[in-house]
């Protein structure tokens, strides 16, 4: 029996990978998917060119908030992997508009399509910052959610609106709860890709106040690994964190990346932190590693040194992309 799967945000970063991974040699057999994507700024259809001619892809140009176009793709769906999301921090700073009406008004009309199309499963992408910074420890998914921007707030909101549409409505509502994602393919407005491209075109990478903050970090193979343990084998209702094990401040992963590109400490431009700067992001793994499974596979080493050599052999990728780059 076949699986029609409804991947949202399918030509981002994650979404894509995600694609092409099920899609793929040694994927997942007995699947269709369509991508749903506005192809807004950080929407790349080159990222879904390995899959365009598959014979169980299909791409549909479309806005999540449009709810005539999202309730006719809900019945044709089985299950959803909704990505989607406006996801830089800095923008919503300067804007959280947008935030609010894609993240939030876009997951209410989705997973409200869902429970009348009688969706099979829902899962919920969403992020550790819903949970706000951590000194020591780490978060857990019963821990309360204190988002301190304004993209970690509609985050948080939009994980509220699917899970209250599992306890009202009883709709198949799976929540994922990621730390920093890395790998090839990102959009160079994020931290890795952007220092990486600046440093292979002669500029300087920018270093917010000392450097202290501290991020877990996460490689898009284990993300999605991840993601499909929860679509095939998560429970309704239930919040998954996806955590990759490899915790380094800002300034440590400078230096990595420095040595990577072969540049020297001159390369660093110390630039005034950013408003409500969260220092440190952790989540606790115990739940998806005892019911799922789930352990992350990559060495961070060695995956950030192969994203490098990503973003060195494909500069025809990101270079258009730079334009749109805010930080």
């Amino acid at each position: 029996m076949t699986t029609r799967i409804l991947v949202t945000g399918g030509a981002g970063f994650i979404g894509s990978h995600y694609v092409r991974t099920l899609l793929g040699p040694g994927g997942t057999d007995g699947i269709e998917i369509t991508v749903l994507d506005a192809l807004t700024y950080a929407g790349n259809p080159a990222n879904l060119d390995a899959v365009h001619t598959h014979p169980k892809f299909t791409f549909v140009k479309g806005d999540i908030r449009d709810p005539e176009l999202v309730a006719t793709l809900m019945a044709e769906h089985d299950d959803v992997v909704h990505f989607a999301a406006e996801s830089h921090v800095d923008r919503s700073i300067d804007d959280g508009a947008v935030f609010v009406h894609t993240n939030v008004t876009g997951t209410h009309t989705l997973v409200d399509a869902a429970q009348r199309a009688g969706v099979r499963t829902f899962v919920q992408v969403s992020t550790d910052e819903v949970y706000g910074p951590v000194d020591n420890g780490s978060r857990t998914e019963t821990d309360p959610l204190k988002p301190t921007s304004p993209y970690a707030a509609s985050k948080a909101a939009s994980d509220l609106l699917a899970l209250a549409h599992h306890r009202t409505h009883g709709l198949d509502v799976r929540v994922t709860r990621c730390s920093n994602n890395f790998g090839p393919h990102q959009h160079p407005e994020k931290l890795i890709p952007r220092s990486v491209s600046a440093l292979l075109t002669g500029a300087k990478i920018m270093l917010y106040g000392d450097g202290s903050q501290i991020r877990d970090w996460l490689h898009i193979d284990d993300h999605v690994h991840a993601i499909e343990l929860v679509r095939t084998r998560g429970r309704a209702g239930e919040i998954y964190n996806i955590g990759g094990g490899t915790e380094l401040s800002n300034a440590e992963l400078a230096a990595l990346l420095l040595k990577a590109c072969k540049a020297d400490w001159d390369r660093v431009a110390h630039v005034t932190d950013r408003k409500g700067h969260d220092n440190r992001y952790s989540v606790n793994c115990t739940k998806i590693t005892h019911e799922l499974g789930y352990r992350p596979q990559r060495q961070f080493q060695t995956a950030l040194e192969e994203t490098v050599q990503w973003y060195r052999d494909h500069r025809h990728w990101w270079e258009p992309l730079q334009e749109h780059t805010t930080r």
